[in-house]
């Protein structure tokens, strides 16, 4: 057994831990489900859903390579509809390795990203890597999304 043990830990690439959800179940899975949404709202550009998904209070934000941006208003404007629709005329973000932890009304995911795109003014395609935060908090018994933080793995562009 001990030489099993030892087998699987050489496997592993050192300071490799395994992240796993913590919280109830629920709210686990509705965060897992927020996730999913908020992947097809950058896909889409879909600024109802978006709607949906992010708090509207004040509290808001988002950060990332081209800046921060605080309150909805901002968020959907300069993310999603400058950013976003602007920048590229299709677009694919893939998440991976999520872990979700819930802690009463206050939540936070992480996990690594890809994302393919077409660029609109050249047709170029490009694909970043990264990771990405996100902290949700329950409003009027609904998970909202109200802070994102993501950065880029170097040398990610063209593909």
């Amino acid at each position: 057994m001990r030489f099993l043990l030892l087998a699987v830990a050489l496997l592993l690439p050192a300071g490799a831990v395994a992240q796993a959800d913590t919280g109830p179940a629920a709210d686990v899975l509705a965060i897992h489900q927020l996730l999913h949404r908020y992947a097809r709202a950058v896909n889409t550009v879909d600024l109802n859903l978006l709607g949906q998904i992010w708090s509207h209070g004040p509290e808001a934000s988002f950060i990332y390579p081209l800046g921060e941006e605080r309150g909805f208003a901002a968020i959907e404007r300069d993310v999603f509809e400058k950013a976003m629709g602007g920048e590229f005329s299709a677009r694919d973000l893939m998440i991976d390795d999520v872990a979700v932890h819930v802690n009463g009304d206050g939540a936070w995911s992480e996990f690594h990203w890809a994302f393919h795109a077409t660029r609109r003014k050249d047709g170029e395609r490009v694909t970043t890597r990264g990771v990405e935060t996100q902290i949700y908090q329950r409003e009027a018994g609904k998970w909202r999304l109200v802070h994102v933080h993501y950065s880029e793995e170097a040398g990610t562009g063209r593909s």
